[in-house]
This record gives structure tokens, sequence and C-alpha cells, in this order.
């Protein structure tokens, strides 16, 4: 599941007026297109820089808009193959987009906890350019399927349309929980302590066999069988660790199968333009979790696909399926 936190401590009365819910149903003219700004909490960051929504609106009962910036240099996403953006940026933004309107549009506090159990995404390569500059993106998301519990949302589906310029950059879907703290709680039982991996980290593949290019991004380590490698969560990494957790968060996970994809698809980058990713159960820190590939069958002419899945005590975690244009 693509589990992510909720905003820790206490809140301030700035972010209590930010929960408050921009009404869903008999919503006026007004309502339904005014514009809304964007607080890092919002999206779960702690860090502004790393927070790509910022502005929505509400187009009609369950379809909203979202304004996204790229930024053309960012520490984490870094352009990949040349000049493009990358596609994990792509299943950021609607990851993002999704948790604002959970919280701002239907009104779910911030210290609920946003699960994204299910996602599949298909990015146009064409439309990733970098070209040296941020780029504005403009994301249309569509909810439905969604399940009530005590007034407040508890399960949904999203659709994504992400556009450049009117131009398609992505479409995707999902499929999400939303859990309150004590629902939260009864869930995770004895397992809500924060993990800390420091000095306690297997050393990490080479940035370049996992189609990084610094090696504090790394999140593979080696393991004596052929493409299978360990994961490695550094609790202190400012982009996937953003607040304590008391799991790997999914972003990671799928990062981890991307590096995976790479390693045994090498010795160029993979560019994952295509993937879905299901999660089945919380990834820890106390036990090693394996990351494996295995080829796929292609999606389509011209693209290379893996399956790659974590594995933790003899328990699947994630499957994931990447695709990717066939290097020459």
């Amino acid at each position: 599941m693509f589990f992510v936190h909720a905003s820790g401590g206490a809140m301030s009365k700035t972010e209590a007026v930010l929960t408050s819910a921009i009404p869903i149903t008999g919503a006026g003219p007004t309502n339904m297109t005014q514009s809304h700004p964007v607080s890092p909490e919002l999206v779960h960051r702690a860090r502004p820089a790393d927070a790509f929504p910022h502005g929505w609106r509400q187009r009609d009962e369950h379809t909203f808009s979202v304004t996204a910036h790229w930024p053309h240099n960012h520490v984490f996403f870094e352009p990949v193959a040349g000049d493009l953006h990358d596609p994990l940026l792509v299943v950021e933004t609607m990851r993002q987009s999704a948790m604002l309107i959970v919280h701002a549009g239907y009104g779910v506090p911030l210290d609920w906890h946003f699960m994204l159990t299910d996602l599949e995404y298909t990015a146009n390569p064409t439309q990733l350019d970098v070209g040296g500059q941020p780029a504005l993106i403009d994301v249309e998301l569509e909810f439905s399927r969604l399940e009530w519990r005590g007034g407040k949302l508890s399960r949904l589906k999203v659709r994504w349309v992400l556009r450049r310029l009117g131009r398609l950059v992505a479409t995707g879907s999902g499929q999400a929980r939303v859990l309150s703290p004590g629902v939260y709680r009864r869930l995770r039982g004895d397992r809500t302590t924060p993990g800390d991996t420091t000095g306690c980290l297997p050393l990490p593949v080479p940035a370049d066999l996992a189609g990084r290019s610094r090696a504090a991004d790394v999140v593979l380590a080696a393991s004596p069988q052929e493409r299978v490698w360990r994961l490695r969560a550094d609790t202190t990494h400012p982009t996937l660790f953003q607040r304590p957790n008391d799991h790997v968060p999914g972003m990671l996970l799928l990062e981890a199968a991307r590096q995976a994809a790479s390693a045994a698809l090498g010795p160029a980058p993979v560019v994952p333009v295509a993937g879905d990713i299901a999660f089945h159960r919380y990834a820890e820190f106390d036990s090693p979790c394996w990351i494996q590939v295995t080829d796929a069958a292609p999606r389509r002419p011209g693209m290379t696909s893996v399956q790659v899945t974590g594995h933790q005590d003899e328990s699947l975690v994630f499957l994931a399926t990447l695709s990717a244009p066939r290097a020459d």
C-alpha cells in the first residue's frame, strides 16, 4: 500500500483552517471556479521544494483541477535520459494532488492517513522534456467509488489526467483508503514507533548501476542472488523521509522497483514511462526486504517490461510492472 503518514505534531490554527472542507454539494459558481492556494502540509511534505501542487479548484461535485509546478533541477527527481522529467515525478504529482483534494476538497483532517493501495500510470515521453526551466502542469482529478464512515471519506478511486500547455503528459488511476488516527493505531498495533536506520544501513550498490547520479539516493544493496537486491531505506534521506515514519514509504518502494529495473536492464538507466504497482502489506524496518526482477511481456511494441516484487519475511510486500522504451 502507498502508505503515507499524516502530518506530525500539533495542528496549528493555519492548518485547522486549511482542513475545512470546500462544499462539494450544492456549490454555486463562485465555489466551482475559485482557485485555492496549497501549503506543503496539505500534500504531506515538510519542504516547500518537494510540494509540487500550487493551487486547486473544484470543477463539479467530484472533479477537481490542480495546478502543479515541476522544477527543472529537483535534487531527487532529477532529469533522466539527458533532459526528460523523471516519470516518477509524474507519479509523485498524482499522489500529492490526490492527497490535496482529500484534505482540502473533502475535508479530511490532516492527522488522518492516506493509504494508496494501487496505482497505474502511462506517461508521454514527448511531453517530458525539461528545457532548462520549470514546467506548469495541469492535473485533472475525477473521484469515484467513494465510501464514507462517520461522515468522513474512507475509501476512493481517482483518475488523473496531466496536461502541459494543453498537451497530454500522462494518465493514471489509483485506489486509496483514508484512515483515522484510531483506525491506524489499531491497524499498526505495536509497530507505531518511528524507524531509525542510522548506523545500520548496508552499503549501496554503485549509483550508476541503480540509474542514479548520487550514492545518497540509492535504495538498493547487493545480495548473493542474481537480479535480487536488499532494500536500503535511509531514514535521514531529506526527500524520502521528511518526518518520522513507522514503515517504509510507498514512494521509496516504487523507487526501489525503478532502480532494480535499471540494475537488471542496464547499463543505460531505465526510464519507466508506464507502470503499475499494488501494495499488499507494510514494509517494516526491522527485517530485510528483498527486491527481485523478472522479465515480463512487453506492454506494447518498442517497449521493455519487467516485473518487480518486494518480499519481507517470506510475505509479498508489493508487485510492480515497469515499462520503458527499448534501448537500441
